[in-house]
């Protein structure tokens, strides 16, 4: 009986963990609410396991896995500055883009576009961010100027957010095996 549910809960963490993958392309933390499921699992083996018997996922696995979806989450927040650098943005056009797209992503919720309003608010956020960062230099500069960095940006932070899956994809993976492994 303990078999067929340890099989059971693995077996529905690789499907909804599969999910949460494709959630990452709409601009959702798909990698952390994977790592949310895989606690949640462990927290509730103590239900169905026997006594003794170890957690369904490793926690130094689990460990692994964290610091991972935290450097997708860095790299994808830094994309979005290091296109606007690309673009030849200045260092305020940088910053701009860096906290326009946090700024937008947290906004985006509000968005009317079910699920993916926080990647619009995030992706306009970054691009506004550039322009008014530039705008707001000591050099005078005029939107036109500014267009090329925000450009830069927004597609940095485009590139940034799809660079996320596969760090998503080696989590889901360590992960499912991990819960089969033992």
């Amino acid at each position: 009986m303990e078999l067929s549910v340890v099989i059971l809960v693995g077996v529905i963490f690789a499907v909804l963990g599969l999910a949460c993958i494709a959630l990452i392309v709409l601009g959702l933390p798909g990698a952390w609410i994977i790592l949310a499921m895989a606690v949640v699992v462990n927290l509730l083996d103590s239900l169905y396991l026997a006594e003794g018997r170890a957690d369904t996922f490793n926690w130094w696995v689990l460990g692994v896995c964290l610091v991972l979806a935290g450097l997708g989450e860095l790299f994808e927040l830094l994309a979005g500055a290091m296109g606007a650098k690309a673009g030849g943005s200045t260092r305020r056009g940088t910053w701009g883009a860096l906290l326009g797209g946090l700024i937008g992503g947290v906004l985006g919720i509000f968005i009317p576009a079910p699920i993916v309003g926080s990647l619009i608010g995030a992706v306009i956020g970054t691009f506004v961010g550039a322009v008014v960062g530039e705008l707001s230099g000591q050099a005078q500069s005029n939107v036109r100027v500014t267009l090329r960095p925000a450009t830069g940006a927004t597609i940095g932070r485009i590139l940034g957010t799809v660079s996320k899956l596969p760090i998503a994809l080696v989590i889901w993976i360590v992960l499912t095996v991990d819960a089969f492994w033992r």
